[in-house]
């Protein structure tokens, strides 16, 4: 059934965000529909349609269905200022009675856990309603209702992480006791995926969630565990909604009103209370301890891949203090352009520490490697085993060759002690001037000392890597091209007398 051609609405949101490759990869037909197509150009497959369309006007939908077989639904309006109840029970209408014109065969929605025998927040009682008028309207709706999604990037996953590690000390509400059935974004996409490629049965719902029934706080515990942290938690009786939502807009990324809704969801408990995913899929999904190791596992797989040039601007480092966060992590980066080629430019980077020293206050980081020899880390002795190659895993002062693609690029792991973990980064790609040269220090921070520590030297840092920056540029346009063609010629010689 491969061929099918699938509707996937919510690509530019998380579930749908991390659906959509994996749909390519299996080789469906995808059709995105979105507001402002733009916002996924450049991230789709050449065979992936991407049209516009809002599920509040129906007239736009008819193209968007037409010759679609299912579709998966994945809107709500959680962060609307307006009723978001209202507007997801018109959307629902609008989007189940276009797909039933347009002979779609089923919609597979995605909603949320939570028995409607407890008192069901806003937000929940909206989720679950929507496949109630999905269904309405259309004869075949496959619904899917979860709890908690941890994964990097999901809300709740974001949420406990900005508070476990900004937090020693931690006012717990009521509702960070109340029991969950949390779901691995990797199981919950799973499950997806089993239903598309399944042959039409009865519509049902099905109630999923991983093996583990634990509360907020045992998550957070969990977190702190597997970051090497120590939080301690003080229960507290009274605690509203909105003053919740206001302390998590302070201390998370959350916005406030977002995090007013999701906080009076979690008074409810969002526990599975029949097996029948269980007994109709073969997917077993992982414990939470699993989880949460996946998410931080996949998160350094992403960081490690990500290019920080596509998320700065080329006009230069934006001006905030304390520097751009992703994630956990805190992000300083700047360019300068010299006009030399990319060789020439990545030549002074392939030769930073050591004796070359790193082109800017080197008595700094000789203090900065003496203090941490007092605290039992390598200090800047190592220096460098060749001075002018290296190769990835090689060690370099403080630092280790983690990624290293001349003439492009270059990643230094810190291995000095830190309350955090950081790496160095340098990008060298071509411009019209010559060649553009990113610098970009990263810091993972551990907890409040981690961010004391990043934010304490950060003035230290706008000198001494501006200054760095600044010499490697001056270098790159003094360095003379022959040794290179000379090692080109000694390489092409070798090459043609092994033949």
């Amino acid at each position: 059934m491969e061929n099918q051609l699938i509707l996937l609405t919510g690509a530019t949101g998380y579930i749908g965000g991390r659906l959509l490759p994996l749909l390519e990869q299996r080789g469906y037909r995808v059709r995105c529909l979105t507001r402002r197509p733009e916002t996924l150009k450049g991230s789709v497959a050449p065979s992936t349609e991407v049209v516009a369309g809002d599920v509040l006007d129906p007239a736009s939908l008819v193209e968007a269905l037409t010759g679609v077989d299912t579709a998966l639904y994945f809107i709500h309006s959680m962060g609307a200022d307006r009723d978001f109840e209202t507007q997801d029970r018109i959307a629902a209408e609008n989007f189940a009675q276009a797909a039933t014109a347009a002979g779609v065969r089923r919609i597979i929605y995605l909603g949320g856990l939570g028995s409607s025998d407890h008192n069901l927040s806003k937000h929940l009682r909206s989720r679950q309603e929507t496949g109630d008028v999905l269904r309405a309207h259309h004869r075949h709706v496959v619904e899917f209702r979860a709890s908690i999604v941890i994964g990097s990037g999901s809300l709740s996953f974001e949420m406990i992480r900005a508070l476990v590690e900004r937090l020693p000390v931690m006012i717990c509400p009521r509702w960070v006791q109340v029991k969950a059935q949390p779901i691995a974004i990797e199981d919950l996409l799973e499950y997806l995926l089993a239903s598309i490629a399944a042959p039409s049965g009865s519509p049902k719902i099905y109630e999923i969630g991983g093996p583990n029934q634990v509360s907020y706080g045992q998550l957070m515990q969990e977190y702190a565990r597997q970051r090497g942290l120590k939080r301690w938690m003080i229960p507290v009786p009274l605690l509203t909604p909105y003053l919740s939502s206001l302390w998590l807009g302070l201390v998370t990324p959350i916005y406030a009103r977002v995090g007013r809704k999701l906080v009076e969801s979690l008074r409810n408990p969002t526990l599975i209370s029949n097996n029948l995913a269980e007994t109709t899929f073969s997917i077993r999904p992982r414990t939470v301890r699993e989880a949460i190791a996946r998410a931080l596992v996949n998160e350094d797989r992403e960081f490690a891949e990500t290019r920080w040039s596509d998320a700065y601007s080329s006009a230069g480092a934006p001006r905030v203090w304390g520097g751009e966060r992703f994630g956990s992590r805190l992000v300083d980066s700047r360019t300068i352009v010299v006009r030399a080629s990319p060789n020439q430019a990545f030549a002074p980077i392939r030769r930073i520490g050591g004796r070359t020293g790193w082109y800017y206050g080197d008595w700094l980081w000789s203090v900065r490697g003496f203090l941490d020899l007092l605290v039992g880390g390598v200090g800047v002795r190592r220096g460098r085993r060749d001075p002018e190659n290296m190769r990835v895993g090689d060690a370099l002062d403080f630092w280790r060759v983690e990624l290293y693609e001349p003439p492009h690029r270059l990643r230094l792991c810190a291995e000095m002690k830190l309350p955090g973990r950081a790496w160095l980064e340098f990008e060298v790609t071509p411009c019209e001037r010559g060649s553009q040269i990113r610098q970009t220090a990263i810091f993972d921070p551990l907890g409040i000392l981690g961010l004391a520590y990043w934010y304490g030297i950060y003035p230290l840092h706008q000198i001494v890597f501006a200054g760095m920056l600044r010499n490697i540029g001056h270098a790159a346009e003094q360095v003379d091209t022959k040794p290179d063609l000379r090692e080109e010629l000694s390489q092409t010689s070798e090459a043609l007398f092994s033949k």
